[in-house]
């Protein structure tokens, strides 16, 4: 995968990159199941699994307690309940970010599937990677690789009619 210019991202067409990529890897899967980061990541899983007929087996995971800097931050304004209605325990669990940074969203994602059992197998699936990672975290699917000046963030965004779209803010993180 290229590295691409932050202004040219098409979050659309990076969506159908990765359903590519993820269909073809979830083929032959043992008991695969698809659980997204809240929220852009959920977004992202809530699609796939409509888009590849697995709605039965997919959940929503809200990290904010498992992070390393929940002290330092506190809870965000919105959290949303975890919600994971299938058995975790031996399947195939394909965990959806949106955009993919540090790894310790990932990290604390991997902590909280672990309380609900323990899978066979995690694979990762990301939109977007911007690199500067602070733990050992790679994606399995990844649509594009870009970078963005210091203070800057990619958000993801769901429109009304359920597109996606991908803009530059400014970090308060």
């Amino acid at each position: 995968m290229s590295h691409i210019d932050p202004d040219r991202l098409d979050a659309e067409a990076l969506y159908a990159a990765l359903l590519d990529q993820v269909k073809a890897g979830l083929a032959g899967a043992h008991e695969p199941a698809i659980v997204g980061i809240h929220s852009g990541g959920a977004w992202i899983a809530e699609r796939l699994a409509r888009d590849l007929g697995m709605t039965e087996r997919c959940g929503v995971l809200d990290v904010s307690f498992y992070r390393d800097d929940y002290a330092k931050k506190g809870l965000p304004a919105e959290v949303k309940p975890t919600s994971i209605n299938f058995n975790v325990d031996g399947a195939t669990i394909l965990l959806i970010d949106d955009v993919l940074y540090t790894g310790r969203t990932t990290r604390a994602a991997i902590n909280e599937l672990f309380d609900y059992g323990r899978p066979a197998k995690i694979l990762l699936a990301a939109l977007v990677d911007r690199g500067e990672r602070q733990l050992p975290v790679a994606a399995n699917f990844v649509a594009a690789h870009t970078g963005v000046q210091p203070g800057q963030a990619l958000r993801l965004r769901q429109n009304g009619d359920g597109r996606f779209s991908l803009t530059i803010e400014h970090d308060n993180a």
